[in-house]
């Protein structure tokens, strides 16, 4: 079982988190959707595409990426959460780490906090432990802006699999349940094509930790480098990447392309008997 604030799910199913970054440098959609309207339409969009979970981000996280301010952060994201909340029962995520973000969303209702540091920034397991919403915790080595200058690991799967493990476990500690808590081993955040791809090999491995796992994969390079570099080819890597992640045990996708993902879905549980 999953509990996301208000929202409850078994898991019987994958569920498909849409993006929406409302920043003017994320590595994919930078840009377009600083504008409300743009931002409120592609929203809009991916719940009629099948979204169950959308995933506001006011910062980019991409590599090389500079911080912005829990003001400017907020600026961005919060008009965008009040009109989906008029007008959708969409479950809201915010991808944010700072905890004055995060204190400040979950008074609006949204259901998840998702968290790049693993809430290791002072004071964030202190917002989290008091609300109901869920966290995802997410493996990063280094900071978005130092991340992929040389991560380096002597066995990438274990190293990230024990930082996840220690941080469920201290969240628990602080009386966070269970069911709240979602891990993210965080493709291309601090590590090389190896480490990525060796993730991926070994990414049901994952499940021994008993905790739903979200996988992002969406138009990441790796993905485009597998591909040789070809930018058209993103679509069907992503997809690809995605349906691999679900039958190796993931339970939610963080993706740009809703449509195109719960297609392959569908064909894949078909498939399987399972619709």
């Amino acid at each position: 079982m999953l509990q996301l604030n208000k929202h409850s799910y078994d898991l019987n199913r994958p569920l498909v988190m849409g993006i929406l970054n409302i920043t003017p440098d994320s590595f994919s959609d930078g840009g377009q959707y600083l504008d409300f309207d743009q931002a409120l339409k592609r929203a809009e969009t991916m719940i009629e595409e099948g979204a169950d979970i959308i995933d506001i981000g006011g910062e980019s996280t991409r590599p090389g990426s500079d911080p912005v301010s829990a003001d400017e952060e907020l600026k961005r994201i919060t008009p965008i959460i009040r009109a989906l909340q008029k007008h959708s029962n969409i479950v809201i995520s915010v991808d944010t780490y700072k905890p004055r973000v995060m204190e400040q969303v979950i008074d609006m209702g949204v259901g998840m906090i998702n968290d790049v540091f693993a809430l290791q920034q002072p004071g964030a397991i202190d917002v989290i432990k008091k609300s109901n919403v869920g966290i995802c915790l997410m493996h990063m080595q280094g900071t978005p802006k130092t991340m992929q200058l040389n991560p380096i690991y002597q066995d990438v799967v274990n190293e990230v699999k024990l930082f996840l493990e220690e941080r469920a476990i201290s969240l628990i500690a602080e009386g966070v349940k269970t069911e709240r808590i979602i891990l993210d081993p965080g493709f291309g955040f601090g590590k090389t094509f190896e480490h990525n791809i060796s993730l991926l090999q070994n990414l049901e491995s994952f499940q021994a930790l008993k905790f739903p796992l979200l996988v992002g994969l969406s138009r990441k390079s790796f993905i485009r480098k597998i591909l040789s570099g070809d930018h058209d080819d993103h679509l069907s890597g992503s997809i690809s990447a995605a349906i691999f992640s679900i039958v190796k045990g993931a339970k939610i996708v963080r993706v740009h392309d809703v449509k195109e993902t719960q297609s392959a879905i569908k064909i894949m549980q078909i498939a399987q008997g399972k619709i």
